[in-house]
């Protein structure tokens, strides 16, 4: 069977703002549920393509995209980009996963998150058509749970530097930060609070419970994280899973050296050159690994 080519689509959010993203249908494999493949903080979508390909060959329909303020889904000049973390949550993963639904005349989905993408589930009112929920270094990032010598400047780069940069250049320079893409000035700032706070996206909500499902969330939730991710720790990962107190848990730590790799960390498991990994990750949206 014939390669897919990624089909470039358009999705509008309920607030009509419209997102690029690329559409995959299956090419082989044991047929499984489509995939919704939301990218990290600062992540284009491209980033994803050779995977989404490699998994669309594995059975699964899938879907990756460019939230608001990123990428392809960027209108205009960043610094007049009004985008949220939150409404990357409230807003582009809903419209995403409705899509996909659409689409593929499915009732549920497999949702694969890298990082920010595996963290927001709480912020979706249609959470429940989630079968699965495989975050890749997902976690809350709270500079508490890392270790002191990457947690003071990732909170200096974040709550002090970044506001500093949003006041002179009216977005996030977070690229200056070796912190992915320039982002939407809401979006780095809300980044640097909740990294801040601990707990992640549940500080969207707090005091808004007719928008925090968080507690209702109940499909199985797998989280691989690297041992030699900064990042993503066993105390975040911990601090994200608390937030889900009636899902299904499992967490993964790999060491790059069971896999014949020389590291993983926060980033890599997307590359082709980390294909070692793919497998793994595929088996973890079928069921327990």
């Amino acid at each position: 069977m014939t390669e897919p080519r990624p089909e470039p689509v358009t999705i509008t959010c309920a607030d009509g703002v419209p997102l690029q993203g690329h559409f995959l249908p299956a090419s082989g494999g044991q047929p499984g549920l489509p995939v919704l493949l939301s990218p990290a903080t600062g992540v284009r979508q491209h980033f994803y393509l050779r995977f989404a390909t490699w998994l669309a060959a594995q059975g699964h329909d899938v879907l990756v995209f460019d939230y608001r303020g990123i990428g392809l889904s960027l209108q205009g000049r960043l610094q007049d980009c009004p985008a949220t973390l939150a409404e990357w949550g409230q807003q582009d993963q809903v419209a995403t996963l409705d899509w996909l639904l659409q689409r593929t005349g499915r009732e549920q989905v497999l949702l694969m998150g890298h990082s920010a993408g595996g963290q927001m589930i709480g912020l979706l009112p249609n959470h429940r058509h989630v079968a699965r929920l495989v975050g890749i270094s997902a976690s809350t990032g709270w500079f508490r749970g890392m270790r002191p010598e990457f947690a003071i400047p990732a909170w200096t780069a974040l709550c002090a530097l970044v506001p500093l940069g949003i006041l002179l250049k009216g977005y996030g320079p977070t690229a200056a930060f070796g912190l992915g893409e320039n982002l939407p000035a809401g979006v780095a700032r809300q980044w640097g609070q909740w990294c801040a706070a601990g707990g992640y996206a549940t500080n969207a909500v707090r005091g808004r419970p007719e928008q925090d499902f968080h507690a209702q969330v109940s499909c199985p939730i797998t989280v691989l994280h690297a041992a030699d991710d900064d990042i993503a720790t066993r105390l975040t990962v911990a601090d994200l899973m608390r937030t889900f107190p009636a899902a299904q848990k499992q967490t993964l730590r790999l060491k790059a050296a069971s896999h014949g790799l020389k590291s993983i960390g926060h980033i890599d498991w997307f590359r082709p050159s980390h294909q070692a990994l793919w497998p793994v990750m595929a088996s973890a949206l079928r069921g327990p690994v």
